[in-house]
C-alpha cells in the first residue's frame, strides 16, 4: 500500500462509523436532508404569468422552443443551444446560435425556481427571459414583428385559444424592433404606439408559453438523493451500485463543512440564487463583463420587466425588483452561482468555460486567485490532492 493509498484509508476510517454507516453529526444530517431533492418546494404560481400553469400554454410553449421558425435565418431555435439530450445546455464554452455569445447555456432543470435569470440576472421572470434571446443577434437573430407575423400564420388558432384575439397585423411591418437593425428600428419607431403595444402583447405571450414549458423541467433523482433521504429518515442506506463510497463520503462532508461548498450551492438545487465574485478569470477576446454590475441597469430597462405593462397580476409580485440591490463593490464581476445537479455530466464550467474539469473548478476554489476587477469573496482553502478527489467524486453522485 503507497502513501496516498494508506493516507486515503484513513481518512476513509474518519468518516465511517461501525459497521461501515457513515458518521455524521446532528447538524450534518439536518444540512445533508436540506440538500436532498425531497426538500425542494413545489414551485410557487407566477402571478406575472397566469399562463405559466395552463397545459395549452405549456405544449404551445414545448413547441415554439423546439421550433427552428422561431429565429431570423430559420435555422436557430431555443433548443440549438438548450438541448433536450444534454440536460438542456450545450457543452460548448459559449453558446452559440446564429454567432457565438459570451456566455456559457445554462441548464435548465429547475430554472423556474430562480428569481432572476441568466448568469447576471438581467431578467426578472422566467417568461422576461424566454424573450431576450429571441431578438439578440447572436442568438435567435428575430424581431418582435416577424414573430407576431409568425406566430398568426403558423400557430394562430392555437394562440388565440389560449391569450385571446390576435390584434389585426396587416399594417405591421414585416419587421420592426426597437432593439433591431437601423431598418428595423426605423420601422418600429414609425408604428403607431397602440400599434407597437399589441406587437408588444403578442412578444409577451410568446414568453408566457415558453416558460410554462420551461416550468415543467424538473431536475431528476441522483444517487445522493437517495441517500439523503435514507440518511435524514434512518432506513437503512443505499447498497450495491447505488451506494456512495468512502470517497464520495469524504467528498460530501467537506463539502459542508471544510471546503465551504454549501455557503453559496445551498438548497435541493444546489444553488442559493444569488450572484458572487469568485475570482474566476475573464476569457481572452471576448468583450469586457463585469457581471451582475451592468445587469442591473438592463433589467430596470427592460419593459417585459415585473413592473412593466404586460405582466398579468399586481405589483406584489414584484418584490425581488422593487428591492434588488443596485450598486456595490459586491456586484462587479457577480454571477449566478449555478446549480451542480447534474454538473459533472456538463464540462466546460463557470459563465465562459473557463475551466474544462470539475478538477480545475475545485482547484481554482482551493487556491482561490484575485479577482481581475472587485474583491472575490473566496479564501484558499488549502485542500490537499486527495480531498479535491473526493470533493469532484461526490459532484459526481449528483448526476447519477
Amino acid at each position: 500500500m503507497n502513501r496516498f493509498s494508506r493516507l486515503f484509508a484513513l481518512l476513509a476510517m474518519a468518516v465511517l462509523a461501525g459497521c461501515g454507516k457513515p458518521a455524521f453529526s446532528d447538524a450534518e444530517k439536518k444540512t445533508i436532508a436540506s440538500l436532498g431533492l425531497s426538500a425542494l418546494p413545489p414551485l410557487k404560481a407566477d402571478t406575472s404569468n397566469r399562463f405559466a400553469d395552463v397545459p395549452a400554454a405549456a405544449a404551445l410553449g414545448a413547441t415554439l422552443f423546439f421550433d427552428v421558425g422561431m429565429s431570423g435565418d430559420g435555422k436557430v431555435s431555443c433548443s440549438t443551444c438548450h438541448k433536450i439530450d444534454r440536460q438542456f445546455q450545450d457543452d460548448l464554452p459559449q453558446a452559440v446560435g446564429a454567432g457565438r455569445t459570451n456566455r456559457r447555456t445554462m441548464p435548465l432543470a429547475g430554472v423556474a425556481h430562480d428569481a432572476w435569470l441568466f448568469w447576471d440576472g438581467r431578467r426578472d421572470s422566467l417568461w422576461a427571459q424566454a424573450l431576450a434571446p429571441l431578438e439578440n443577434p447572436l442568438e435567435q437573430a428575430g424581431n418582435r414583428a416577424a414573430y407576431a407575423h409568425y406566430i398568426k400564420a403558423r400557430f394562430g388558432e392555437r394562440y388565440e385559444r389560449i391569450f385571446g384575439p390576435l390584434p389585426d397585423l396587416s399594417t405591421v411591418p414585416a419587421n420592426a424592433s426597437p432593439l433591431g437593425s437601423d431598418a428595423e428600428k426605423a420601422a418600429w419607431n414609425a408604428m403607431p404606439a397602440a400599434q407597437a403595444e399589441a406587437v408588444n402583447r403578442v412578444f409577451a405571450n410568446i414568453g408566457k408559453a415558453i416558460a410554462a414549458f420551461e416550468r415543467s423541467i424538473a431536475p431528476p433523482q441522483t444517487r445522493f438523493d437517495r441517500f439523503a433521504a435514507a440518511l435524514a429518515t434512518g432506513t437503512q442506506l443505499p447498497q450495491g451500485d447505488d451506494a456512495m463510497s468512502p470517497e464520495e463520503i469524504l467528498g460530501l462532508k467537506l463539502f459542508i463543512g471544510k471546503a465551504n461548498c454549501v455557503t453559496c450551492h445551498t438548497g435541493p438545487r444546489f444553488t442559493d440564487g444569488s450572484f458572487h465574485n469568485t475570482g474566476v478569470p475573464p476569457v481572452a477576446n471576448l468583450p469586457p463583463d463585469r457581471g451582475r454590475m451592468d445587469a442591473v441597469a438592463q433589467v430596470e430597462a427592460d419593459p417585459f420587466n415585473c413592473f412593466g405593462a404586460f405582466r398579468d397580476g399586481d405589483a406584489s409580485a414584484c418584490g425581488e425588483l422593487r428591492f434588488m440591490v443596485k450598486a456595490g463593490p459586491e456586484l462587479v464581476r457577480a454571477y449566478k452561482t449555478p446549480s451542480l445537479r447534474g454538473a459533472a455530466t456538463r464540462a466546460p464550467y463557470m459563465h465562459a468555460g473557463q475551466f474544462s474539469s470539475l478538477d480545475e473548478v475545485v482547484a481554482h476554489y482551493s487556491k482561490a486567485p484575485a479577482s481581475v476587477e472587485g474583491v472575490s469573496e473566496v479564501h484558499p482553502l488549502q485542500l490537499s490532492n486527495r480531498e479535491r478527489a473526493a470533493l469532484v467524486a461526490f459532484l459526481k453522485t449528483l448526476a447519477e
